[in-house]
């Protein structure tokens, strides 16, 4: 279609292959696979030039709104590589909030000076809810194999990379000198946990209870450093995803665990919207934040 309004425009096939760029015979043979198409002859000679048939003409035209429209998308695709500013509000997990967002959102910075983005803390069952009625624009959870996230329905999602949660013991338990241990062994200890009532004290819940273990929940806190330095204070035991680690205190040994506990990182936003503007930027920042821990 191309090539036909090219020669339509400049009136053969020698000027229209140079206006396109090509040889005249590559253009030659484009309108004999469309004639082929068509099953009408589009061309016919004149003198040492050609001219559009009827048929041609007809087609011609169909192809000058056809590449228009064509150019119109380009440009509105253009225009959304380029609409990269205003609000855009981000809602996370607080792991990822520590370990994943200040990267990306330093390279948001850097790339889009002219998006003005705020980050707001928080669980799942807040966050998603959010999203879909307009508060929020990205929500960054974790679901875990054992008890996977409830995502409304609307929402596109982009998983990001999977995380894997130990077991850490203080360092004078009867089971710390192991490298792996069986979480059904673990049942002489006090838990410690997230803030009562949350997605991830309901998780602990569970993962505990399929182990036929009765979970004694010493302690609920709201940081997973803060679990850490209880555990250190041999106050009890906790799970500890590998992204919330850091540096492992003084007095606390961790252990891979059986069964493994899987969690998935995702990030959702509203469908339709994770290929536009500030939202297609944001999702860009988190893959490319998320990569180092892509083989964790």
């Amino acid at each position: 279609m191309r090539a036909l309004h090219a020669v339509a425009q400049h009136g053969s096939v020698a000027r229209a292959a140079a206006a396109l760029h090509v040889t005249p015979s590559g253009v030659s043979q484009q309108l004999a696979k469309l004639e082929r198409e068509a099953g009408l002859e589009l061309l016919e000679p004149r003198g040492r030039s050609v001219r559009l048939t009827r048929a041609g003409q007809v087609l011609a035209g169909h192809a000058e709104l056809v590449l228009a429209q064509l150019a119109e998308a380009r440009t509105d695709l253009e225009r959304l590589r380029e609409d990269v500013l205003g609000p855009l509000r981000i809602g996370s997990i607080s792991t990822c909030v520590h370990a994943l967002l200040p990267p990306a959102l330093a390279a948001l910075t850097e790339q889009h000076p002219r998006l003005d983005v705020t980050l707001d803390e928080g669980e799942a069952e807040q966050t998603l809810p959010m999203v879909v009625v307009g508060d929020l624009d990205v929500a960054v959870f974790e679901s875990w194999a054992a008890r996977p996230a409830v995502v409304p329905p609307g929402l596109a999602q982009v998983t990001l990379f999977t995380d894997v949660a130990d077991l850490a013991l203080p360092a004078g338990h009867r089971l710390a000198h192991r490298r792996t241990v069986d979480l059904s062994e673990v049942d002489d200890v006090s838990w410690i946990s997230w803030t009562g009532r949350s997605g991830c004290y309901e998780w602990l819940m569970q993962v505990l209870r399929s182990q036929d273990l009765e979970p004694r929940i010493r302690c609920t806190v709201g940081s997973y450093l803060t679990q850490l330095a209880l555990v250190a204070g041999n106050v009890g035991a906790a799970l500890i995803p590998r992204l919330a680690r850091g540096q492992v205190p003084d007095g606390v040994r961790m252990l891979a665990t059986r069964p493994v506990l899987n969690r998935t990182i995702v990030a959702a936003c509203r469908a339709g919207e994770e290929s536009h503007g500030g939202v297609r930027a944001a999702l860009d920042a988190l893959r490319d934040a998320s990569a180092r821990y892509v083989s964790h």
